[in-house]
């Protein structure tokens, strides 16, 4: 495909997503009736799409409308790029601009406007003065981050197996890698095969490797999804891992993931017949604003009344895990969120009605480490109170 029919294709994913499609969705039926395609061609495009979405409203106010084709001339005139070069109408090109297209100028809206408008508060009660800095940095394509596997290697024994296959890395926090080359050869590479490495953000590594794990009996991992935390968890202790979520088909990679790992995880349906743990991690379902620069589409899909319903979720979770916990055992809350409302007033109401729990730890980690949005509380089983870390 040339890049004009790339930027073609990509209009026409943008306006299946406009007519209501998810963008996965559109984006696998334009593939499947694109046999010409190649994976580079299907990457082109999906970077186009995405890129769209990280900052929706700027396009549409450079671009003139909200369609896939006002979008992708607004990002093109964003980059710096002349629509013109692209819209020549040969080939497989999108058609010519219309002269309407071609005159229209408009005053570029400040990057707080790739934010919907109601969530504006929640970031700044975040991000208190940056709110302009964190949204220009969500514009920009997420890294990719690999978690090393401490049960078959070390650091550099990773990097010097990925760079065997070519792909490049730099070490973050002290021991997770960021891909600085070739990420889509990850997946292919001897090194994530042989299970040296797993795909994961560096903040969830930061937020695992925050929490002293018990080294023996029981630990459950309440809201497992693909596992990647249970396996984190599992290469740093020889407690007897447990991974439960509501969903069982969340956790459909888990067994080869485990194998491959060299970790060995119990998938569970009922949490309460192997119950009581000695520690429970409830990575809990959230609106998932840490995440958006990699999944921009849920920012435009979230609604004041999901975000209620998520918080509900959360506190019913966390309550329903504190029953699961052994006596002095450890509940350990996660969110891949920003949001207070999902993070210390989830936490807060907790404790106010459990006052057999206290605050250990409670941390924030984000945008500022080039990492995704996250939020980790940890508590312990005790009426002894201590000072939070």
């Amino acid at each position: 495909m040339t890049p004009a029919a790339r930027v073609a294709a990509a209009i026409h994913v943008l306006d299946r997503w406009f007519d209501g499609q998810p963008v996965e969705r559109a984006l696998t039926v334009w593939a499947r009736g694109a046999r010409y395609a190649g994976s580079k061609d299907r990457a082109a495009v999906r970077d186009h799409v995405y890129a769209a979405l990280r900052q929706l409203e700027r396009c549409v106010a450079a671009g003139g409308t909200r369609t896939g084709r006002g979008v992708m001339i607004g990002l093109m005139r964003i980059n710096g790029t002349t629509p013109e070069e692209v819209f020549t109408g040969e080939g497989h090109a999108p058609v010519l601009l219309s002269p309407e297209e071609a005159d229209f100028t408009a005053p570029l809206p400040d990057v707080v406007e790739n934010i919907p408008n109601w969530l504006r508060p929640k970031f700044e009660e975040a991000f208190p003065g940056k709110l302009p800095d964190i949204a220009s940095r969500m514009r920009a394509r997420a890294p990719l981050f690999l978690r090393v596997n401490a049960r078959k290697c070390s650091v550099d024994q990773a990097r010097t197996a990925l760079d065997n296959d070519g792909v490049e890395t730099e070490i973050r926090g002290g021991f997770a890698l960021e891909v600085t080359s070739n990420p889509r050869r990850v997946h292919q590479s001897q090194a994530y095969l042989d299970g040296l490495v797993e795909i994961q953000d560096l903040s969830p590594q930061l937020a695992c490797a925050a929490i002293n794990w018990p080294q023996s009996g029981k630990i459950l991992d309440y809201c497992a999804g693909g596992g990647g935390k249970s396996l984190a968890i599992g290469a740093e202790t020889a407690a007897k891992l447990f991974a439960h979520d509501a969903f069982a088909a969340r956790m459909k990679d888990l067994k080869n993931r485990s194998q491959r790992a060299g970790i060995n995880v119990t998938e569970i349906s009922d949490p309460a017949r192997s119950a009581p743990y000695q520690a429970v991690l409830c990575d809990v379902p959230c609106s998932g604003s840490g995440t958006w620069r990699r999944d921009p589409e849920a920012k435009w899909k979230l609604s004041v009344a999901e975000l209620e319903n998520l918080q509900k979720t959360q506190a019913n979770i966390l309550n329903a895990a504190a029953q699961l916990t052994a006596p002095g055992g450890q509940l350990v809350y996660m969110t891949c969120s920003y949001f207070s409302d999902e993070n210390e007033a989830i936490i807060s109401a907790f404790l106010a009605g459990h006052p057999e729990w206290h605050l250990f730890q409670q941390k924030h980690f984000g945008i500022d480490l080039e990492s995704d949005g996250f939020f980790l509380a940890e508590l312990r089983w005790s009426r002894a109170k201590k000072p939070v870390c």
